[in-house]
């Protein structure tokens, strides 16, 4: 299963890549284009990897890294940066998401493989 999905990820890493250069270079119709791909295969990559717990977690910070990320290119792009404050709170978030799972998800998946 891991590698039929690596493909999607590295895809999704050139889509992002694409994104941020075009924020960068002020590239704007690109840019909110882009959006569209690379939101999707994170979405698409996370659901992928729902059964495996560390990589749901860690996917659905990458999540909510991609959403800042946008709304802040967004922001920059046609609102004078007035939406970098909505961005923090999906930074927060996906920190939130990945500071539950290594304090009680790890740690619990942890302790019941030193069961075994």
């Amino acid at each position: 299963m891991i590698n039929s999905i690596r493909k999607f990820e590295n895809l999704h890493i050139a889509c992002w890549l694409i994104k941020d250069t075009c924020w960068v270079m002020d590239i704007r119709t690109l840019g909110i284009i882009m959006i569209f791909p690379t939101l999707f295969l994170a979405f698409y990559i996370t659901y992928k990897f729902r059964q495996l717990l560390s990589e749901l977690y860690h996917n659905l910070a990458v999540c909510f890294w991609i959403m800042a990320n946008t709304i802040w290119m967004i922001g920059e792009f046609f609102f004078d940066d007035t939406l970098r404050p909505y961005s923090i709170v999906f930074f927060l978030a996906g920190l939130l998401v990945i500071l539950y799972y290594y304090l009680f998800v790890y740690r619990k998946l942890k302790v019941d493989s030193e069961i075994e």
